[in-house]
């Protein structure tokens, strides 16, 4: 139990910090706090259960890995742990999003146990991150009568992964926090000195901007609950900079929705304004969280009788300002038309940019890697099953601007759809 009281010491340390315990990404503790887990008279097992359920990093960690394979174990009936039923195990994996916890569930859906082969089925339906081995299973299953995998193809030829997730909601509303004036870089949203913390996401969130900052954040969620917190960059471009993901990261940290009740500190669906919109390269990020990144034009230039702009002694144009986003400021955005209202509905401005047929299937399935992912599970399986797959994803175009370059990533995705 060396390392699991090791990881005590550390949960202590950080409380002194003001830090919650580290997520767990070794494998070596998941299996300590298994063994404390079915020892039902140790005085840690309640404390062992709390952090397999919530405190332990899905994805592809060893501790994954374990954590996979013990909940495999309590479905199939080889473990008994009254606070896991088989039911809530199954749960589990889903919300573990792939690798060990999809091997897992093919593992049971494939299997020789009736009774939860096809609950593992079901659950599989919800998954969207399958590597190429996991397919390659469900494919030589279903070639061999399968009648499990062939249930499981079946959904995914209809992407029912993503069909079935709820709409974007047809209004959100926002309380705005200005992060500065001017251009916001990616390092003051995760300073480039700070980069060892990354992998420690509640850490990390402390060197966004400040302190002070970060509690008025806090504060402006208590005051506004139901309402989302806006990041701002006044009169500026918002993320401009590196292409950082754990900049974004931080912003949905404070001001996001967390992804899972069983993951800590990864949040997502942050939103961010600029009075001259979102940086292509931060604008990419965003959309991986699932994000909305608003172009507000709240700020405009001044003009002379001759139609030029006006220069202020320091050489900069005169702006003036067409709508307030002061910190504090109530703000309403109509997803279903596409605008940004006042508190009271009055239209501010035309959104649409934000809102585009991709970007609602990235904030809908929460990330735009789940649409990437999505649409190569949907083609393999409608291509297993010999079947034209059903018709969900916005069709692919080539993107152009009038007069503006188009960014690396944007020409490999006119590559992509043009062929």
């Amino acid at each position: 139990m060396s390392v699991f009281l090791d990881y005590l010491a550390e949960i202590e340390s950080r409380r002194i910090q003001g830090l919650a315990p580290k997520p767990i990404d070794d494998g070596g503790i998941v299996f300590e706090i298994i063994a404390l887990i079915n020892d039902a008279g140790n005085a840690h097992r309640a404390d062992a259960l709390k952090f397999f359920i919530y405190n332990t990093l899905p994805g592809t960690t060893s501790a994954a890995a374990v954590k996979a394979g013990f909940l495999k174990q309590i479905i199939l009936g080889e473990a008994v742990v009254p606070e896991i039923t088989p039911a809530f195990a199954l749960e589990l994996l889903s919300h573990m999003k792939g690798g060990p916890s999809v091997i897992a569930l093919l593992d049971i859906a494939l299997g020789d146990a009736p009774a939860v082969a096809a609950l593992a089925g079901e659950v599989l339906k919800t998954q969207v991150f399958l590597y190429d081995a996991d397919m390659h299973r469900l494919s030589e299953a279903h070639n061999a009568g399968n009648a499990v995998a062939t249930d499981v193809l079946e959904s995914y030829a209809k992407a029912e992964f993503f069909t079935k997730l709820p709409e974007v909601e047809d209004e959100i509303e926002v309380v705005t926090f200005i992060a500065g004036e001017g251009d916001i870089s990616t390092d003051l949203l995760s300073p480039g000195n700070q980069a060892h913390s990354r992998s420690d996401r509640e850490l990390h969130g402390q060197c966004m901007m400040s302190p002070e900052a970060q509690q008025a954040i806090v504060a402006l969620k208590a005051q506004h609950p139901g309402k989302r917190v806006m990041l701002i960059a006044e009169k500026g471009t918002m993320g401009v900079g590196s292409s950082r993901m754990s900049g974004v990261n931080n912003v949905a940290l404070w001001t996001g929705k967390p992804s899972s009740p069983y993951v800590p500190f990864v949040n997502y669906a942050p939103v961010v304004g600029g009075t001259n919109g979102i940086s292509p390269i931060f604008g990419t990020t965003v959309d991986v969280t699932g994000g909305i990144g608003i172009n507000l034009k709240n700020w405009v230039k001044q003009t002379g009788p001759d139609g030029e702009p006006i220069i202020n002694n320091d050489g900069n144009p005169v702006l003036e300002e067409k709508f307030s986003v002061a910190t504090g400021t109530v703000l309403k955005i109509d997803v279903k038309n596409k605008k940004l209202c006042d508190a009271n509905g009055a239209e501010l401005v035309d959104v649409a940019a934000a809102f585009t047929p991709q970007k609602m299937e990235f904030m809908k399935a929460g990330s735009s890697y789940a649409i990437v992912f999505g649409k190569k599970l949907q083609t393999f399986a409608a291509r297993t099953l010999g079947v034209e797959p059903t018709p969900v994803y916005a069709a692919n175009k080539e993107i152009t601007a009038e007069g503006v370059g188009l960014t690396a990533v944007e020409k490999i995705f006119n590559r992509n759809a043009v062929g």
